[in-house]
């Protein structure tokens, strides 16, 4: 019975309005890239992660402009990033990218935006239930969902380090692979030079000897 109350729980404290967007782009060098959310109600919290998963130092520039043209927040060469902020007016968030730094590197970049209205629901309580039983009911909940997020941020943490490595070990074998060609190459080359040098030699020391 506790579980089913605990379940009504979460589904009524939690019946909340959210959209949300989870992309993986590429950016071209000199490129910047913008994507656009729409708020519709003011107060509404945004959720903005994003997180370099290869192409050069692994960084980007960002910006979040709001509808009046506003800067809410920016940075330059980040990696990654995880912000909420509270959208205080209603109207296109852009959400931009900037690879113009880097001239021949392109960066793949996880993001994801969320819009949410945070307005809560009464809990169902049990028919003879205290009102200290439904607030420690409502406290789990709280927790429980923290704890949640926490679970998510960290997975999307351990991804993006799992992505970098293995971004790290292609490239490592990339040029491996290249210096090995580069190598057979120049020994070719050193051995067609010594047999020239050999051959040009023996008939120079034979023309003396005529």
């Amino acid at each position: 019975m506790r579980s089913s109350i605990l379940a009504a729980g979460i589904a009524a404290l939690y019946a909340v309005t959210a959209s949300a967007t989870a992309l993986t782009y590429k950016l071209q060098p000199n490129e910047k890239s913008c994507f656009y959310t729409q708020v519709t109600q003011r107060g509404a919290k945004v959720a903005f992660y994003f997180a370099v998963q290869s192409g050069g130092s692994f960084d980007v520039d960002y910006s979040v402009v709001g509808p009046s043209a506003r800067i809410i927040m920016e940075g330059s060469k980040e990696r990654q990033g995880d912000f909420v902020f509270t959208a205080n007016d209603v109207g296109e968030y852009r959400f931009c990218f900037n690879n113009e730094m880097s001239t021949f590197a392109d960066k793949t970049v996880d993001f994801e935006i969320a819009v949410e209205n945070e307005s809560r629901a009464q809990i169902p309580s049990k028919q003879g239930s205290s009102p200290e039983q439904t607030s420690v009911l409502e406290e789990s909940i709280i927790k429980l969902s923290s704890q949640l997020s926490t679970i998510h941020r960290n997975q999307k943490y351990f991804r993006t380090r799992e992505n970098r490595n293995f971004s790290t070990v292609r490239s490592t074998e990339r040029r491996i692979f290249n210096f090995s060609i580069i190598e057979s190459l120049m020994m070719v080359a050193m051995a067609g030079l010594q047999v020239f040098i050999v051959r040009f030699f023996f008939q120079g020391a034979r023309k003396g000897y005529v």
